[in-house]
């Protein structure tokens, strides 16, 4: 890793931990800086606000979870197995961030906020997520309605969304209740979904798939 990589990584794990001892607004760029060993400066050289670094910590966690995924999925074709393995590796990857989740998440669910995972300051994480979905869908051997089939890695996506809004209330050891809504509601998607290739449901998966297009319209 190159030094200004290393350097970058290290503001921001530095700042995780500073925001889940402190809280995300009692801590400073100075605070963050002094306790990662550079200058004041050289923080704001990476990141020009603390919401640039929970932009970081979004991508790093991407990132890692990306890579950890991945080497799940091989030799995985059934698409619930790839979806439950994706799912359990993101709470796998997020538990030592689980206190950090409370703190943030006040911010992040202001739609207005850079903070949430729908703003635009969040689209590489967010299309990273998106495009691990799409590995999930493409490599699975579900039969799918075409249509859906193009949609289904952003409904996923929203899916995961919705995991992620439970993990951070989730105050069950080890967070057992995530992982066990994880483990219950998957087949039940996946039965949904290879629903949507017979003729019968075709009209529900139609309208599911115009619904998803008409909201991803930008005014």
């Amino acid at each position: 890793m190159a030094k200004s990589e290393e350097t970058r990584s290290l503001i921001v794990t530095t700042a995780m931990r500073l925001f889940t001892e402190n809280g995300y607004d009692r801590t400073t760029m100075r605070a963050i800086a002094a306790e990662a060993g550079v200058s004041v400066g050289n923080a704001y050289y990476y990141f020009s606000s603390k919401e640039q670094l929970i932009q970081g910590f979004y991508d790093e966690m991407a990132g890692q979870h990306l890579t950890a995924a991945r080497a799940l999925l091989d030799g995985r074709p059934g698409f619930a197995d790839r979806l439950k393995a994706v799912l359990l590796c993101w709470l796998d990857v997020a538990e030592p961030y689980h206190r950090f989740g409370t703190q943030f998440f006040v911010n992040a669910a202001d739609p207005e906020s850079p903070l949430s995972p729908f703003s635009v300051d969040s689209s590489a994480a967010r299309e990273a997520s998106i495009g691990l979905m799409r590995e999930v869908v493409d490599g699975s051997d579900v039969k799918l309605d075409p249509e859906l089939r193009d949609q289904l890695p952003e409904l996923l996506w929203l899916y995961q969304m919705g995991v992620v809004l439970f993990w951070v209330h989730d105050r069950s050891a080890g967070t057992k209740r995530s992982r066990l809504l994880v483990e219950r509601s998957v087949p039940l998607l996946a039965r949904l979904a290879a629903l949507s290739r017979l003729r019968v449901f075709r009209p529900v998966s139609r309208e599911i798939v115009d619904l998803i297009q008409e909201l991803a319209k930008r005014d």
